[in-house]
């Protein structure tokens, strides 16, 4: 794999409890991105059918969560024998900070470390930011008209990438986790000054009708 490794993203490994996140992220793809995504126009209801057909206990599905923990990327690694089939979606605002490849890696890592020999890839040619992982990952890359088909083979696992994986899901959770505790320390913050400024409004009131009271006694 020539992609190096991307330490700055930190990527975790999704759950069915992840399912409400998963669906907000699609839902916030244009219709192009979809279509690029799924190599076809798709409609919400589908969308959300393909949501609830993931199987969590057979793929495998990796996320990078934003700072409002919203899924800022998506890879769904889908896993028939020892083949897997990689897709990714990348949310608007959130492209071009490595964040494709950085799920790629992650996805490269587990396929090692879980007897995948064949990474596999299939997408239209005009996915340019697919493409753009797929050759950078090394993959043979066969086109046609309209689709490309790229492969690679993937080595088996090795102490190294065993460690390597256990740490990168480690640096998901605790990066997951601070991310909440600030997002809930803001929510805190941002209702006590409200409650505060609450508060404020009678003295404020009170000092404002003052001088006009003072007139009129005048």
């Amino acid at each position: 794999m020539r992609i190096a490794a991307v330490k700055t993203v930190p990527v975790l490994q999704l759950a069915a409890s992840n399912r409400a996140a998963l669906r907000r992220h699609f839902l916030t793809l244009s219709n192009e991105d979809l279509r690029l995504r799924f190599e076809h126009v798709i409609s919400e209801a589908a969308l959300l059918k393909y949501v609830d057909s993931i199987d969590f206990e057979r793929d495998a599905v990796f996320g990078v969560f934003d700072a409002g923990l919203g899924l800022a990327g998506v890879a769904h690694l889908g896993l028939r024998g020892d083949i897997a089939e990689f897709g990714v979606s990348v949310a608007p605002g959130h492209r071009g900070e490595g964040i494709g490849t950085a799920l790629y890696r992650r996805a490269y890592e587990y396929s090692r470390n879980h007897r995948i020999t064949t990474l596999f890839v299939h997408c239209l040619k005009e996915n340019k930011a697919m493409m753009h992982i797929a050759r950078k990952a090394g993959m043979e890359i066969v086109l046609d008209a309209a689709e490309v088909e790229a492969h690679l083979h993937v080595p088996p696992g090795d102490p190294a990438s065993y460690t390597e994986e256990f740490l990168d899901d480690r640096v998901g959770l605790f990066d997951l986790a601070l991310k909440s505790q600030f997002l809930a320390a803001r929510a805190i913050a941002d209702a006590m000054a409200e409650a505060a400024d609450t508060l404020s409004h009678p003295l404020q009131q009170k000092e404002r009708g003052q001088p006009q009271k003072d007139e009129e006694a005048a």
